[in-house]
């Protein structure tokens, strides 16, 4: 796992929060928890999904200890994080800063939940994949099925009102805005979702199905 000297795009981030614990002192100790206390991005992420998820019955600890356990078995997810994190500034006009998409933006934050919950469902932890799903649900007002597959490199922006369903693919470098659905056919079983090629954007409110005829 890359360390800060390694990691370009984590020492940019930290650099990028040094300056605003600078000039703004009153975000000095958030931004110190956040990510200047962290020498690598896993560990800075897991903590601060870890604090948004957490519940009264299930700690921050208990879920960053699983978020750890995912990117540490899974270097595709390592891949796909900063992959995101450049879709981010590469395709929002609003952002030229990688910190804060890490910090703020809950399109990211949904985003990198449905990856650890994901991994979590492919290698059998169903249970737990659907809790991380029900959080993100509740914490960032985006569904994404743990069973549904996404590639690297997306945006989803805005991200409120985002509905994606079990047997749905994403491809890579897509960019999702908010209000989209990407809706079953009512069957109960079997290939259900629409599957969506790369470099595809998809427009705020578009509702989107699997038709078959």
């Amino acid at each position: 796992m890359p360390s800060t000297t390694t990691d370009p795009m984590w020492q940019r981030i930290r650099t990028e929060a040094a300056k605003q614990a600078s000039e703004e002192p009153i975000l000095a100790s958030f931004l110190h928890a956040t990510i200047l206390n962290h020498t690598r991005l896993e560990l800075a992420l897991s903590f601060h999904l870890a604090s948004q998820l957490a519940t009264p019955d299930v700690s921050s600890l208990l879920l960053r200890k699983v978020i750890m356990e995912a990117f540490e078995s899974d270097a595709s997810i390592q891949t796909a994080v900063r992959a995101d994190l450049q879709a981010v500034e590469d395709r929002d006009s609003a952002c030229h800063e990688l910190y804060i998409p890490f910090l703020y933006f809950k399109g990211f934050h949904a985003l990198q939940t449905y990856r650890i919950a994901h991994w979590l469902w492919t290698t059998g932890r169903e249970s737990l994949a659907l809790f991380f799903q029900n959080r993100m649900s509740t914490t960032f007002s985006v569904d994404i099925h743990p069973a549904a597959t996404l590639g690297e490199g997306i945006l989803l922006d805005h991200a409120t009102g985002l509905v994606i369903g079990e047997t749905a693919v994403v491809g890579k470098n897509v960019s999702i805005l908010q209000s989209v659905t990407l809706g079953g056919t009512g069957k109960d079983e079997g290939n259900r979702h629409p599957k969506i090629g790369d470099g595809v954007l998809i427009s705020a409110g578009a509702k989107l199905s699997l038709i078959h005829i």
